[in-house]
């Protein structure tokens, strides 16, 4: 009785009632998104918010379990968890028929359970576990070695076998972590840069130059190479003399090759890419001359963009599959198709926009109702807040996870061991990852991917598998507060 009233003390009851503000808003919504005239009862077994009162349930169930196991058997069983579950992975493209595209669901019964949603707290589990050694420390990328391959292994699993992209890209979220761990910040730097360069390749790609031959993605993306080089230099480095001399170079070179278009025909793409290269080998020569640690990462991460850049139209033509094509063309508006695949974006944008400043009220959006938008109720549950409760409904739960967000990243904070401490920044960085990622692309802003609003989306994978990661960071925390008494 003391333990149960210990635990209970200890526990931080603002990030509970937070989850379950969540949740039940997030019910309210599935029933809205869902309601018809024929189908009114809201506990019907039979209706996704009676299915979804059973998924909160559990979760409050399996949560309560959660709390009263030791807090050191999560450390202890964290390799076992992982090895186990990553066998599931495995086994499920095997054991599962192709649903939507996608062989990432596990049917028992008359219940489905998608393995994904458990794997990335099973995999924030085994990299606390490793990140937490005694003589374990970041000091360069090596020592990123084996987290990376604790990390790339479900991702892998899960985008190939699975074809569930969405779900694999989530993983990413870890590199939060390990910069808060002691990663560099050139990781997130070069990650950054592989996006937008991207973007720029093919976007920009489609746009033919007025001089010569070639095209203004590849042009705009060997010149933002140089800048960054120039301004890595200039103010990192602070080697004025050397970036005035690349500067210098570079101008000089494209001067030349612009009046050479005058007489023949030239190749911009590739006399881009020689003068880019020019300035890899001019870094090359820094580099031995100098020794430092910063220019050979900048020496390296100059070629690894040009390489980049020029493999990204081969990666899109090639790597990506047809549908997501479609949905990367749409969002950079290389193509117009409203009824296809722009189809839930633009309906998306309607419901949201309709809602107006107060919305139309609990159950009157027209467009929930007509369902205009497909998966209203799962990955575009967001465009339900829009239509029903308008901009101030929208605003309070990006306020509501905010919150949530920060109290997550002040718990991790106070964690005096760094087991805990890992596992709470992963589970920090799982949930704004996916906050970002759902609302940016139900607004147009990323590409539609389909993954889960946290404690919002229908879903009992989903549901159990946050509120798994949750729970245990709360145990973990109440353990802190237990061994502090």
């Amino acid at each position: 009785m003391s333990r149960n009233g210990s635990i209970l003390r200890s526990v931080d009851w603002l990030t509970v009632g937070l989850f379950m503000l969540m949740a039940v808003f997030g019910l309210l919504n599935i029933y809205g998104a869902s309601y018809d005239f024929e189908h009114t009862d809201f506990f019907a077994f039979s209706s996704r918010s009676g299915k979804q009162i059973v998924w909160i349930a559990a979760s409050l169930l399996m949560g309560s379990i959660v709390m009263l196991i030791d807090s050191k058997s999560y450390d202890i069983l964290a390799y076992i968890i992982y090895g186990l579950w990553i066998l599931v992975l495995l086994a499920t493209p095997f054991l599962t028929h192709d649903i939507k595209g996608s062989r990432s669901w596990l049917i028992i019964g008359p219940l489905q359970m998608q393995p994904a949603e458990f794997a990335k707290c099973f995999t924030a589990l085994a990299l606390a576990k490793y990140m937490s050694r005694y003589e374990y420390k970041i000091r360069d990328l090596r020592d990123l070695l084996v987290p990376f391959v604790i990390l790339i292994i479900p991702m892998f699993i899960i985008m190939v076998l699975q074809k569930e992209t969405g779900s694999a890209l989530v993983f990413a979220a870890f590199f939060f972590m390990f910069y808060r761990e002691g990663m560099t910040g050139y990781v997130l730097l070069i990650g950054a840069a592989a996006i937008f360069f991207f973007i720029i390749v093919i976007r920009l790609g489609v746009i033919a130059l007025p001089l010569g031959t070639g095209d203004c993605g590849m042009l705009v993306a060997m010149l933002l190479i140089m800048l960054i080089e120039l301004f890595f230099l200039f103010f990192i480095l602070n080697r004025k003399k050397e970036a005035l001399i690349l500067a210098g170079g570079v101008t000089l070179c494209y001067a030349v090759v612009c009046v050479m278009s005058i007489w023949i025909n030239v190749n911009f793409d590739i006399a881009s890419t020689v003068i880019a290269g020019l300035s890899v080998l001019f870094l090359g020569f820094l580099a031995l001359r100098w020794r430092h640690k910063e220019i050979l990462f900048l020496l390296l991460f100059s070629l690894f963009s040009v390489v980049y850049c020029h493999s990204c139209d081969l990666v899109f033509s090639h790597v990506l599959q047809k549908h997501q094509r479609e949905r990367i063309e749409v969002l950079l508006g290389l193509k117009d198709d409203p009824s296809g695949v722009g189809y839930n974006v633009n309906q998306a944008k309607i419901a949201i926009a309709s809602g107006g400043f107060t919305g139309k009220g609990f159950r009157q959006g027209t467009q929930t109702k007509l369902q205009f938008v497909p998966e209203q109720a799962t990955d575009f549950i967001f465009c339900t807040v829009g239509e029903e409760w308008g901009f101030i409904g929208t605003f309070s739960v990006l306020v509501v996870y905010l919150i949530f967000i920060l109290r997550l990243i002040y718990i991790a904070e106070r964690q005096k061991d760094r087991f805990s401490r890992i596992y709470a920044y992963s589970v920090a960085s799982i949930f704004f990852l996916h906050l970002a990622i759902n609302v940016g692309m139900v607004l147009g802003l990323l590409p539609v991917i389909g993954i889960p609003l946290p404690f919002f989306s229908y879903g009992g994978s989903s549901m159990l598998g946050f509120s798994l990661l949750l729970f245990i960071l709360l145990k973990l925390d109440a353990s802190r507060v237990e061994k502090m008494r």
